[in-house]
């Protein structure tokens, strides 16, 4: 009997756990995040009985991330956070949780191109919303007619969401539901930078419903974050420049990396409230030499109220270190997050060269979408602080030296001003919209960057004149050359005929192109000294910027931009040649020219005088890749176009200033020849207009040199910064003039013509 009822209690047991089995397994699937469903919470990290285990994670779901820390999954939440706020964060932004582009975006509206409208603005915005608009109204995205565009943006100022902060705009629902095509908020980008307040900084707390609108937000979490369809965007200093941009600190990459200061932080201690904890806790591991993590109590009104023992130290030791001098001397600067996930530090970070170790579970960092992170950063946990210290210090020097030359690339390519922020975020969308012309993750996180590659340009990479080392493509043995012409002389004594003579001998041309800029009528049925095998084709153009035109006509990658009135010599024309085929992505030539600063002027200077080092090289004698001529016409601003048109100067200027901000390389000047130029036949210069006079004494006068200056200093507001870079390379044949036979030199008579 007794034996029965001990059977009978374990099966009735038995059956009882596994009914409340089950029914705690169906709640925790039911209450899981979409993305731990998918395996998207998968967290990878040595174990510490393994000194072998890599410390580099390539996390196919979280790329970009090196943690360490345990394996948590993606339904982790944030261990400070109260129960309340944890339930409001399964209810994500506004009824649309689930949107991505197959369900929530139109792809009809982008059948005729990707193009943007802006709303016209109505009320007061704040500086940065107002460039960030501006950004987009200057853009080549941007069009006035919004039955045309692919994306819309608000003209409201949804930036700042904090219902304390003095830029807080009130009743947004009801303005954008009377916009003419919010249309539910399909095809739309909302911005946001700060949402929530006091005390738990909710994320969702816009204040609207967003409905179908994709959300450009700062401090966006992965709990609320729709993955293809949100943008992660970077939180910015209202000091951040609008274009152009301050460049990173770094200046030299220095073997061993290792700077004074392994790590460091400064900046405020929260008291009380959402992020305390985690700030409250840093000076567990701060050793004050290598490792220096300043705090202070000083934040809000009643601070005081709050204090605790140590405030009065840590407020004294804070005001003893300069940030900016803690920034330039440390290897690594600890991110934690504040009352949100993102913090300023993380910009300051990058631009100082200071590899981020960030201390912010669950946030999305800016634009991860493309940018592989983990090139860059070092994740941390907030919950195992204690083991940053070993973690940085394990880091070797290779891969400290590979991440801080990462940072600065992606702080100039990606955040170093508002335009780029924004160009980023609209390319961003433009590679989900058209799928076939997506550019790849190499192309994102390498130099020059997704901004400089136009798709619709190629689809092949070695198109573009960037690849052809890193993956030891072959270069074309051919050359197309394109001849500026404004004498409609072709007697076979003139300038031009000699030009092409010489052309002519080179192994390398494929084809000629004479480009004539003049009033009179041209030559007809001209015979050019040049073989049958070589083409001469023979266009007019109106503007001397439309020298640069990648025409359809130049078949070749290697374009070799000549005056007509140029002394050169076949030798010449093959020592550039191969030149310009070891350096691609730089204008390759022989008259060189140079910028200066006037510092009574306050102003930027032009000069033609012979010095150490130049900065420009003109395009009478140089060759470039064809992918420049395709960015000169299309992603140049229309007004740079119209000041060189107006002039009919400075083509060559805006072409070098184009060059070497893409390349970030100064050009090359070949050998040393003080003149190139035909001689001037000064008794005939007076009857030709001046407007095609610029090969005759134009360019030795004093107008043409005033003119240059202009053009450098509006070149250089357009930009936003100096892009040109001086150089005091030069590059000579091999043993030229050196004392040796002729026979031994290859090009042997470059020292005649020199």
């Amino acid at each position: 009997m007794n034996c029965r009822r001990r059977y009978c209690l374990t099966l009735v047991s038995f059956f009882g756990a596994v009914l409340l089995y089950l029914v705690v397994y169906s709640g925790t699937r039911e209450g899981q995040p979409a993305a731990a469903a998918n395996g998207g919470g998968r967290r990878v990290f040595p174990r510490e009985d393994d000194a072998s285990a890599p410390l580099f994670v390539d996390d196919d779901v979280d790329r970009g991330r090196m943690f360490f820390g345990p394996d948590e999954g993606a339904e982790e939440q944030d261990m400070f956070v109260s129960p309340k706020v944890r339930r409001q964060s399964r209810q994500r932004i506004g009824h649309y949780h689930d949107c991505r582009m197959s369900n929530c975006f139109n792809f009809s509206l982008c059948r005729e191109g990707f193009k943007v409208y802006v709303y016209p603005v109505s009320e007061k915005i704040s500086e940065k919303y107002s460039e960030i608009l501006k950004a987009l109204r200057t853009s080549r995205y941007y069009t006035s007619d919004p039955s045309q565009a692919c994306i819309y943006v608000l003209s409201i100022d949804t930036l700042d969401r904090d219902k304390l902060s003095v830029e807080f705009v009130q009743n947004i629902q009801s303005q954008i539901d009377s916009l003419k095509w919010w249309r539910g908020g399909v095809n739309h980008v909302v911005f946001n930078l700060y949402s929530g307040t006091w005390p738990d900084y909710n994320e969702n707390g816009l204040g609207f419903d967003i409905g179908k609108a994709m959300l450009a937000k700062a401090s966006i979490s992965e709990l609320h974050y729709r993955p293809q369809f949100d943008i992660s965007f970077p939180l910015f200093h209202k000091e951040l420049s609008y274009r152009g941009g301050e460049p990173g600190f770094l200046t030299a990459n220095n073997v061993p990396p290792i700077r004074k200061y392994m790590l460091v932080f400064k900046g405020k201690r929260y008291l009380t409230g959402i992020g305390s904890e985690t700030r409250n806790s840093l000076y567990h591991i701060n050793n004050g030499q290598d490792i220096v993590l300043l705090t202070t109590c000083k934040h809000g009104k009643g601070w005081k109220n709050l204090e605790d023992e140590r405030c009065e130290k840590d407020n004294l030791e804070y005001d003893k270190w300069d940030y900016k001098v803690m920034l330039k001397n440390s290897t690594f600067c600890l991110v934690p997050r504040g009352r949100r996930l993102g913090s300023y530090r993380f910009l300051e970070s990058l631009q100082a060269g200071c590899i981020p170790v960030l201390l912010s579970n669950n946030w999305v960092l800016p634009f991860s979408e493309v940018i592989d992170w983990n090139r860059a950063v070092v994740w941390a946990d907030e919950r195992l602080l204690l083991q940053i210290p070993t973690i940085v210090r394990s880091i070797n020097h290779g891969d400290i030296l590979a991440m801080r030359q990462q940072t600065q690339f992606l702080w100039d390519t990606y955040f170093s001003s508002i335009e780029k922020i924004v160009d980023t975020t609209f390319e961003i969308l433009k590679d989900r919209i058209y799928r076939y012309m997506s550019r790849t993750s190499y192309v994102w996180n390498s130099v020059p960057g997704a901004l400089s590659i136009f798709p619709e340009y190629s689809q092949s990479l070695t198109d573009y004149p960037f690849y052809w080392r890193p993956f030891d493509y072959t270069v074309e043995d051919a050359f197309t050359a394109v001849i500026y012409a404004t004498n409609r002389n072709v007697l076979p004594s003139s300038p031009v005929h000699r030009l092409i003579r010489a052309l002519s001998g080179s192994a390398y041309l494929k084809k000629i192109l004479i480009l004539w800029h003049t009033q009179e009528p041209l030559p007809v049925d001209t015979r050019w000294p040049v073989s049958i095998k070589v083409p001469v084709i023979e266009k007019r153009i109106q503007f001397i910027s439309e020298r640069l035109l990648p025409f359809s006509e130049i078949e070749t990658q290697a374009v070799f931009s000549l005056d007509s009135d140029i002394r050169i010599i076949t030798d010449e024309v093959n020592f550039a040649f191969n030149v310009w085929k070891n350096f691609p992505e730089r204008i390759v030539g022989y008259t060189a020219r140079s910028h200066f600063w006037l510092e009574g002027q306050q102003q930027w200077g032009y000069t033609s005088k012979w010095t150490s080092d130049y900065s420009i090289v003109l395009t009478n004698a140089a060759f470039y890749h064809k992918y420049y001529s395709y960015l000169y016409t299309n992603l140049l601003p229309k007004s740079l176009h119209l000041v060189v048109n107006r002039l009919q100067n400075c083509e060559d200027i805006l072409m070098n200033f184009l060059v070497t901000h893409i390349a970030k390389y100064p050009p090359m000047k070949l050998a040393q020849k003080k003149s190139y130029k035909e001689a001037l036949n000064l008794e005939t210069l007076d009857a030709v207009p001046s407007a095609f006079n610029r090969n005759g004494t134009v360019w030795l006068s004093s107008k043409h040199f005033a003119q240059r200056q202009f053009c450098i200093n509006r070149f250089v507001e357009e930009f936003g910064y100096m892009a040109l870079q001086r150089s005091a390379m030069r590059f000579d044949p091999l043993l030229f003039k050196d004392p040796v036979s002729i026979v031994r030199k290859r090009y042997r008579f470059i020292d005649v013509a020199s």
